[in-house]
């Protein structure tokens, strides 16, 4: 049986999305998990993160999305063992317009992604979805999805209040379109040590989320940015950084999380 759907999603831009999804599959990976990375972002940063192009018309997500390529054909093997790849292209940006006349568009990677699951996702324990920054049909249909939501928040003023719009999107979904949908949990990034205001986003993020918010804080780290332009994740790129650090240990209560959650079920 194949591994959770995980979508990691935050409207706003810039708050270590893509960073996660990149990072913490390849920590996953390299404790002997088999993962999956779909991007469903136009911007095509986890495919170029990950050592892909994001021209790739024939392998992208888009492609699978209108019937053009099937999703077997699509995956790709990245630079880390155990870790693949659905990339994006900058041609999904029109699939909000060229399906709007399709009633049922929010549904069309639920489709793909259920009736792959015995097949070609069935070797994946996890399967993490990259997000556009925005509340978007991408968004949507990432939602409908996702057995559940991994967000990260990042650690400056204003970050809760774009979180209660996004919590009110998630709750219409779970009426609407997806009633299993649950948060995994809520990770603080951008963490300044120095700064009383990223403590402060800390206190209210544990007061508002209780047990969601992961123990591990991804600090401010320059080499967390600088390993995109490389084409590689950045605990390929330094390792013994904080930021990858940071992931390592994210990957490891990330998978206490897992058994705790298979415990209960059983």
């Amino acid at each position: 049986m194949a591994g959770s759907i995980i979508s990691v999603i935050n409207q706003k831009g810039g708050v270590g999305k893509t960073t996660t999804v990149i990072n913490l599959a390849t920590a996953l990976a390299k404790k002997g998990k088999k993962i999956l990375v779909i991007d469903l972002d136009p911007q095509g940063n986890a495919t170029t993160g990950l050592g892909k192009s994001n021209n790739d018309e024939e392998k992208s997500i888009y492609n699978v999305l209108i019937g053009k390529t099937p999703v077997q054909s699509a995956i790709q093997e990245s630079s880390v063992p155990g870790l693949d790849l659905i990339g994006s292209n900058v041609n999904l940006s029109g699939l909000e317009v060229e399906t709007a006349n399709d009633a049922n568009r929010a549904f069309l990677l639920k489709e793909i992604l259920s009736k792959g699951k015995e097949l070609y996702f069935k070797r994946y324990e996890n399967i993490f979805i990259d997000c556009p920054p925005s509340l978007s049909l991408l968004t949507v249909m990432s939602l409908v999805s996702a057995d559940d939501l991994l967000i990260p928040l990042q650690t400056e003023f204003f970050a809760l209040e774009g979180i209660t719009q996004l919590v009110k999107t998630i709750d219409r979904i779970k009426i609407n379109l997806n009633p299993q949908l649950g948060i995994r949990g809520v990770l603080l990034t951008m963490f300044d040590k120095r700064n009383k205001l990223s403590s402060q986003v800390d206190a209210e993020a544990r007061k508002h989320f209780k047990e969601k918010v992961y123990k591990t804080v991804v600090p401010r780290n320059v080499r967390l940015s600088e390993a995109p332009s490389h084409g590689m994740p950045c605990l390929i790129y330094d390792k013994n950084c904080s930021g990858s650090k940071s992931y390592i240990n994210l990957a490891e209560e990330f998978i206490s999380q897992t058994k705790q959650s298979m415990g209960s079920a059983a």
